[in-house]
């Protein structure tokens, strides 16, 4: 049996928190969910992939239809923010700017990409870096983050950058870092981290 959802018109994190619940509540091997704007595509098609489908999307006028399919026998996945299983501290943290303090923008500037050069001295204890508001325009080319970015993603830090955020400043086809997400996923990372730092 078919399920549909028509998340047009919806905010984030809406879509998928329907979702979801719609996922929770009756455990369909079948799930259509209509969104307007590619955040929500981009989100709502992780998020099943996260439960076990396998996900197609198809644009139709300015909408996409999201389709996720699922064997009945599938084994649900661990959520992207469960904690694992681990006695390692799990420090998240939370980039809302472009730039560190007030001031001089180009000093600012300089000290947000000293910053996300020296955050790999964290250690394994870094667990999520989350860019939120400006700090999304770190994640395109032409930044001097840019580089660091890619550096501490490629040697394992979970990324999250915010596809509200991207679309408000019409960069979610720039952003060459990282990976869209929503505020349902920020907030249940904020609680499963031992630590939030705000920047």
């Amino acid at each position: 049996m078919l399920n549909e959802l028509d998340c047009r018109g919806l905010a984030c994190p809406s879509p998928v928190i329907q979702t979801k619940e719609l996922i929770e509540k009756e455990n369909p091997g079948t799930v259509q969910v209509m969104v307007d704007n590619e955040a929500a595509r981009q989100n709502v098609s992780r998020f099943m992939e996260s439960r076990n489908f396998q996900v197609s999307a198809e644009l139709e006028g300015s909408d996409f239809r999201v389709l996720g399919t699922r064997d009945s026998c599938a084994i649900m996945e661990r959520p992207l923010n469960e904690r694992p299983e681990s006695d390692q501290k799990k420090i998240m943290v939370m980039v809302a700017t472009d730039r560190m303090g007030r001031g001089d923008d180009e000093l600012g500037t300089k000290l947000m990409v000293n910053f996300l050069k020296t955050l790999k001295e964290m250690g394994e204890e870094l667990w999520r870096l989350v860019l939120v508001n400006s700090g999304v325009k770190l994640t395109i080319d032409g930044t001097q983050a840019l580089a660091d970015l890619k550096d501490l993603e490629k040697n394992g830090l979970h990324i999250l950058v915010c596809g509200t955020c991207l679309d408000h400043f019409n960069l979610l086809d720039k952003k060459q870092v990282g990976e869209t997400t929503n505020m349902l996923d920020i907030v249940t990372a904020m609680q499963v981290a031992d630590k939030v730092i705000n920047i």
